[in-house]
């Protein structure tokens, strides 16, 4: 480990961390970004170890209790179903003064309030995927004890990765789980139920999939900067007699705005249900 100390922390070494860390390493728009030698990695395998040193450089260990002891705010990056264990295995290494910082779905504040200890500061984040390309969107929430100062080192965190906004109710998590973490799925299937119909229509399927892509990343860009809604963009578009209300009357015949809306329905009611923990009490 290098002489410079830690201070920022991931338990878990997967994809989002990943992600996590190139953000936080890159130069942003201010200067540099931050050093390789005040992060360490905590993950299990050794060949990820191997893959995160020569990657980013960072410090990496399969010890968790010298993670702990080095780094101020710690970033779980792990999956709900061994959040238990990790936060266990933590809770005696940390000492008053941490900041806990979560990315599991479904596994609410109090639930780590009550895992982690007295005197450990909590926020949860539910990011997406896009943030693999620094396009993500991830929603903050803060816990009892958690001050202004940490919502800044959190926010700062995920900006190098995309967009942030923080809600102050914990129970809106759910429904962002649904929709921003959940979505990026949704917009994928779409985006093969539109190449697939440009190939029933007569294109090849390069041709098809490369149109849908395109098509969906500038539909969003137009959303994103236009200063027009999705209604007014679709009425723009939407010629009396022509071919895109056409194409419309046949999503509206198959339920296709009920449709999506339940599949965030259904997702939100899944991240309720991971917030069981496996006593069978809501955490």
């Amino acid at each position: 480990m290098s002489k410079q100390a830690p201070v920022v922390g991931f338990v878990g070494g997967g994809n989002m961390a990943a992600a996590l860390l190139k953000g936080l390493l890159e130069p942003g728009d201010d200067g540099g970004g931050v050093s390789p030698g005040s992060i360490v990695v905590c993950e299990p395998l050794a060949v990820r170890r191997r893959v995160l040193k020569r990657r980013f450089g960072v410090n990496v260990t399969a010890d968790l209790a010298q993670l702990a002891e080095a780094a101020r705010t710690v970033v779980l990056a792990v999956k709900p179903q061994v959040m238990d264990e990790v936060m266990s295995g933590l809770s005696p290494l940390l000492g008053r003064g941490k900041l806990v910082i979560s990315i599991a779905a479904g596994v609410r504040l109090s639930r780590m309030e009550k895992a982690l200890g007295p005197g450990v500061r909590t926020i949860r984040v539910m990011p997406n995927t896009p943030c693999l390309l620094g396009s993500g969107m991830s929603v903050l929430c803060a816990g009892a004890t958690a001050r202004r100062k940490d919502l800044a080192v959190a926010r700062t965190m995920f900006e190098a990765v995309g967009e942030v906004l923080v809600v102050e109710e914990e129970k809106l998590m759910d429904a962002v789980t649904g929709l921003s973490g959940s979505g990026p799925a949704y917009v994928y299937l779409f985006a093969e139920a539109l190449a697939r119909g440009g190939k029933a229509a007569g294109l090849d399927q390069e041709t098809a999939l490369h149109l849908a892509c395109h098509t969906l990343a500038g539909a969003a860009r137009m959303l994103l900067e236009s200063g027009q809604g999705p209604v007014e963009l679709r009425k723009a578009v939407s010629s009396p007699g022509g071919t895109t209300l056409a194409g419309l009357a046949a999503l509206a015949s198959g339920g296709f705005s009920q449709t999506v809306a339940s599949a965030v329905k259904a997702a939100t009611r899944r991240s309720r249900e991971l917030a069981v923990d496996t006593t069978g009490r809501r955490s």
